[in-house]
């Protein structure tokens, strides 16, 4: 039986031991830094796209055509169809001419190519339409609001399943947005519970979900959130249909337009990172400037 080590023998074997190796220099965005700090193996993973984003003139044509919901509903329904689509399968929401015009459009951009039989097909084939949402949404935030986006991030934390959509940093501050392109009928208990366990390992600042569509999130899920968090919050209507579940988590939709929402949350969610003024003293008050609170009038300037 050996018996314990002395603090003598603990401190020549550290003695003993070779350095250890030269850390290799912190590489990558500010985001993927970031989420480095906070002990995560980030790997950026490759765009999942129908076109190339690369080009700058169409990646800017793309971004341009997204923020028409009209678009990105018509996109979708064609990447879910790679073998060929007449105008009016890929969505029930537009008629016969309209969608006609969008097919004809996608051919314009390069994206798609007509077919026999009035049918149109996609050049270069994905898996969804999620990567195509991902990467609109974060140039959305990089030309926007200046944040430097990462897009379809490999979290690296073990236990936890899923990607990051989008990540960002700004102002010393780390985002995470999850994006969603189904209507919420097809969200599931275990998206939302994976989505909490993913900001739980990642520990954003702010942290977003949002469904690409314009039905109500009040009916299904703003509650899913609630029991997911187990009564724990309140859900707090902002404006339309964008809610703030505590100071650090936003649901938001596309009622009216995905990324003014996007931009509300935001810009609440940084706000509520703001420590609190403290509070005034009583007393005469200038009248305030339209957006500005009243200011106390200093003793020299009230009247005699």
């Amino acid at each position: 039986m050996h018996g314990r080590r002395t603090a003598r023998d603990l401190e020549t074997g550290a003695a003993a031991r070779p350095a250890a190796p030269a850390p290799a220099a912190a590489q990558g965005s500010e985001p993927l830094r970031m989420l480095r700090r906070r002990g995560l193996t980030p790997r950026p993973l490759r765009p999942d796209l129908p076109f190339d984003a690369a080009r700058p003139e169409l990646a800017a044509a793309m971004a341009d055509r997204l923020r028409h919901y009209a678009f990105r509903l018509f996109l979708r329904g064609a990447i879910l169809r790679p073998g060929g689509f007449a105008p009016t399968e890929p969505t029930r929401y537009l008629a016969e001419r309209p969608a006609r015009a969008q097919a004809e459009d996608l051919v314009r951009l390069g994206l798609a190519e007509r077919l026999d039989g009035g049918r149109y097909r996609l050049v270069r084939p994905c898996r969804t339409f999620g990567g195509t949402l991902e990467w609109w949404l974060g140039r959305e935030l990089r030309e926007r609001l200046a944040f430097e986006v990462e897009t379809g991030v490999r979290l690296g934390a073990p236990g936890v399943g899923g990607d990051l959509d989008v990540v960002g940093a700004a102002e010393g501050r780390l985002l995470y947005l999850e994006a969603k392109s189904s209507p919420p009928k097809h969200l599931t208990d275990g998206e939302v519970i994976a989505f909490l366990a993913r900001v739980e390992a990642v520990r954003p600042d702010l942290a977003l979900f949002a469904m690409d569509t314009a039905l109500r999130l009040a009916d299904k899920v703003v509650p899913m959130f609630a029991a997911a968090l187990g009564g724990a919050v309140r859900p707090r209507r902002l404006v339309r249909q964008v809610y703030a579940l505590g100071p650090h988590l936003y649901l938001l939709n596309a009622r009216e337009d995905l990324v003014d929402n996007l931009c509300r949350a935001v810009a609440a969610g940084f706000r509520a990172l703001a420590p609190d003024l403290p509070a005034r003293a009583p007393g005469p008050e200038r009248a305030a400037a339209p957006g500005r609170p009243a200011v106390p009038e200093a003793p020299g300037d009230q009247a005699g």
